[in-house]
């Protein structure tokens, strides 16, 4: 059996903000639109806050209309800001609490180039996982549409099972799973209610519990993941909520194995590194890194510079390692391989550090960001 992670950021649709056009101007964006919907949260509107909301708004391009290049302010009810139709005359927020009004900040998207869409399904095929966790899909209708179309169009055989349950991320990106015929989607639990000390959704999409059936009647359990993300800055607050997530994480693989389940798997984006005090909570459980595995070698690297290339994210530099399959120790004394797989990823300029696809010709073609992480397991 082998079972795969893979973070696809977006199917169809992309935050404009993380095209390869302008780096420093989407950067900026990013962390104007996390610093403004944090503003935003808060339960009263001091008059110094009021006023990095101006700024804010003003760089983002939304202080005269909801409409910015990178944002959209959503509002569903309520009063945010007062615009004089007079330009020259200032702009005022009138809300003084999030009470006041509902709405938040919200990333604009763009189609994703149709070469990268193929090249996700290239990526998807040639990994071949019998279990397959998704991470930044838009929705289930998108991953089935992407499943039944574009993994077809490049030569792949669709997935006959697909789930994503909707998260607690304002821009709709989910995670799920995709399973070939014989393992089959059985119980389901969902996380995205849970709270944390201060009353807030402790998943920023969530932590879903998936029973998948195995062709030798065996179940395993599969907890895909995406925990909060460090764009727009890495803030105490932020830490702080990757450990929440962490630890909550770890309670619910402690709760399987209470209930005498032993076959489990926490896989997807932590998106930290290993040796991050938030995840220190998970990785110190008796769950076991696949990348610690001696089978652990079936990927391509050709960095010189002492790295062994277990990075998942961008050049593939050990520091860049922050998807992660996480095993149970009942799956992990069954491994029989793993690995990382590239070929759809952009390699860097000169020298190539992996081989990719023909069609992968620039950086926007890429599939992601994200290289996908497997394992084979004799189950």
């Amino acid at each position: 059996m082998r079972i795969a992670a893979f973070n696809v950021e977006n199917l169809f649709d992309r935050p404009r903000a993380f095209n390869d056009q302008a780096p420093a101007e989407r950067r900026q964006a990013i962390q104007d639109h996390a610093a403004l919907n944090n503003l935003f949260d808060r339960q009263t509107y001091s008059d110094a806050a009021k006023t990095q909301m101006l700024v804010l708004m003003q760089r983002l391009g939304v202080l005269n209309s909801d409409n910015g290049k990178f944002v959209i302010i959503r509002k569903i009810r309520g009063q945010l800001v007062r615009r004089p139709r007079d330009r020259s005359q200032p702009r005022e927020i009138v809300a003084n609490g999030c009470d006041d009004w509902v709405g938040w900040c919200e990333l604009r998207t763009a189609p994703v180039n149709e070469v990268a869409i193929q090249n996700t399904g290239r990526m998807m095929r040639d990994v071949d996982a019998d279990i397959l966790a998704i991470v930044e899909a838009e929705s289930r209708p998108v991953l089935v549409e992407m499943n039944r179309f574009i993994l077809r169009e490049v030569g792949g055989t669709p997935y006959p099972n697909i789930m994503v349950i909707d998260g607690n991320d304002r821009r709709g990106i989910d995670v799920g799973v995709m399973t070939k015929d014989g393992y089959s989607i059985g119980d389901i639990r969902s996380h995205v209610h849970d709270l944390n000390a201060d009353g807030d959704p402790v998943f920023s999409r969530d932590c879903p519990e998936y029973a998948i059936g195995t062709p030798n009647g065996k179940t395993i359990w599969v907890l895909p993941n995406h925990f909060k993300s460090k764009f727009g800055g890495n803030d105490a607050k932020s830490r702080q909520r990757r450990r929440d997530q962490a630890l909550a994480t770890t309670n619910i693989y402690e709760r399987l194995r209470s209930e005498g389940e032993d076959l489990i798997a926490v896989l997807g984006d932590l998106n930290d590194t290993p040796d991050s005090d938030p995840l220190q909570p998970l990785l110190s459980s008796e769950l076991r890194d696949i990348s610690s595995h001696p089978c652990f070698n079936d990927f391509e690297f050709r960095a010189n510079n002492g790295n062994r290339g277990i990075g998942t994210y961008g050049l593939g530099n050990d520091s860049n390692k922050i998807d992660y399959l996480l095993l149970s120790p009942a799956l992990f004394e069954r491994v029989t391989n793993g690995g990382i797989f590239r070929k759809g990823v952009w390699p860097g300029s000169s020298p190539k550090r992996w081989d990719v696809y023909d069609e992968l010709e620039k950086r926007h073609h890429a599939a992601s960001d994200h290289h996908a992480i497997f394992a084979d397991i004799d189950i």
